[in-house]
């Protein structure tokens, strides 16, 4: 059993994934939980130098994600932009033996560096698309697979997209993830991490863990 704390996140998922592989984990954020379990509602720093086995974190992308890059030049001449990358260092750079941090595709591959590996939730089960980065100290790289062999089964499913009103492409039309469907001003609900992605880092790094 591994003391793992849980940085920026409410929901509960990647903590109760690990709990359910038998962990000591818990979950850190602003907010209060939405699943019963235990929760340090706060700052991160608060607790991050309490003898943690590992750290899986989840900064805020609002000021990081491409998806922003119109709003960048305002972000950093008010400082916001370094206020989000300050923060994602303390996180990567914590003394902790063990870190993963989760965060989409962004900045930070140019302001410190590449992510050692770039996941989609359809990868582990969940049916749709969006790119996931994650930048790993000594943990190994999710494995999924697009097809069984005689030493793997598949892990991948078929991504769903919709059609969405927005920016239109050469046909008329463009192409999103069912995530669309949320709509604006659901920021919170986009944010919920995949319970797929959530199951394979309990299951896959609670081996690497037991085989050390």
């Amino acid at each position: 059993m591994k003391k793992i704390l849980i940085a920026c996140e409410y929901s509960g998922i990647v903590r109760d994934a690990f709990i359910s592989r038998g962990h000591n984990a818990i979950s850190c954020d602003i907010l209060p939980t939405e699943s019963p379990g235990p929760h340090y509602q706060g700052s991160v720093l608060d607790i991050i130098n309490e003898g943690w086995d590992m750290l899986i974190g989840f900064p805020p992308c609002t000021h990081l994600a491409v998806s922003g890059a119109a709003w960048f030049y305002e972000k950093r001449k008010d400082g916001r932009q370094q206020q989000g990358i300050d923060f994602f260092m303390k996180l990567a750079n914590a003394p902790i033996k063990r870190i993963a941090i989760e965060n989409p595709v962004g900045i930070m591959s140019s302001e410190w560096r590449r992510p050692d590996q770039i996941i989609h939730p359809y990868y582990f089960g969940d049916n749709y698309s969006k790119a996931t980065c994650l930048w790993l100290k000594n943990l190994p790289l999710l494995f999924h697979a697009k097809e069984k062999d005689l030493f793997a089964q598949k892990t991948h499913v078929s991504p769903v997209f919709i059609e969405y009103n927005s920016k239109k492409n050469k046909n008329g039309k463009s192409k999103y993830s069912f995530l669309g469907k949320l709509g604006s001003g659901k920021g919170k609900e986009r944010s919920l991490f995949p319970m797929g992605i959530a199951k394979a880092m309990a299951e896959q790094w609670t081996e690497y863990l037991n085989n050390l």
